[in-house]
């Protein structure tokens, strides 16, 4: 009777260890599409199910996700970069809607994992490589020719996501000293959306979260350049709430670090 006992306990024990909690809380988190499609959706369900976390993601780009945050619409903003240069992202993106941004000063940062930027052009291109030189020439407009770069006689079409994204302005901060952008760039919501355009595009361009890209390559491919390396994270003004903290223990310790892709 007493083993019988025992063995009901322990089972009792491991059932309420293992058993999902009985009612999920809501956490809407705002930012980057790479958090998004790297770290977050992969592990939703199995965050859900561990935490009782219910991550929904508005994936607008980590400047509308900085600015959401500083308004007190969400409570997590999600950034590609670092947390100086989310509030950089966050400023270009007040700036292109004609308003301004300021930073809350307790802002803090999570990281949750690394990532690199690849660069990319059609998978019929012949450029093998690209130097830190060649990239700005090409991104500023000043190299418009494939030919400019060693490349065939093709018109360069440079694709770029909006003002606000991390991935735009970590490129622009170490492959082109921070200038601008050529003027006529092409610019999308999304990374898949920059895939795309390179993939039908043979003078196309890009540049896009190295992790995503191995995922959806369509037709496209990446030609050797000098690294490009930044943090991905969650953001929140003051000390992360215990759910914030939930999250982060998850991918960084928990079964979520498996997840992410």
């Amino acid at each position: 009777m007493k083993q019988d006992l025992l063995a009901l306990t322990l089972a009792t024990a491991v059932a309420g260890l293992i058993a999902a909690p009985a009612f999920a809380v809501e956490l809407i988190i705002s930012g980057s599409t790479t958090v998004q499609k790297r770290i977050v959706e992969p592990g939703a369900v199995k965050l859900k199910e561990v935490t009782g976390i219910d991550a929904k993601f508005q994936g607008v780009g980590t400047g509308k996700g900085m600015m959401a945050l500083a308004d007190g619409k969400v409570t997590v903003a999600a950034a590609s970069e670092t947390l100086a240069e989310a509030i950089d992202s966050a400023k270009k993106q007040a700036a292109d809607a004609g308003a301004t941004f300021t930073a809350p000063a307790d802002l803090k940062f999570y990281e949750l994992a690394k990532d690199s930027i690849v660069v990319i052009v059609h998978k019929d291109n012949p450029v093998a490589s690209l130097s830190k030189e060649q990239l700005k020439a090409i991104h500023t407009g000043k190299a418009k020719n494939w030919k400019d770069v060693g490349g065939p006689d093709l018109p360069i079409k440079v694709v770029t996501s909006h003002a606000g994204s991390a991935t735009r302005n970590v490129f622009a901060k170490q492959m082109m000293d921070g200038a601008d952008y050529v003027g006529d760039a092409v610019e999308v919501r999304t990374t898949r959306e920059e895939i795309n355009e390179v993939s039908k595009d043979k003078g196309a361009i890009g540049a896009v979260s190295g992790g995503f890209f191995a995922q959806n390559r369509g037709n496209a491919k990446t030609v050797k350049a000098p690294p490009i390396s930044r943090p991905l994270g969650l953001i929140t003004k003051g000390d992360a709430s215990p759910d914030v903290h939930k999250v982060v223990e998850f991918f960084t310790k928990g079964p979520g670090k498996e997840l992410i892709q």
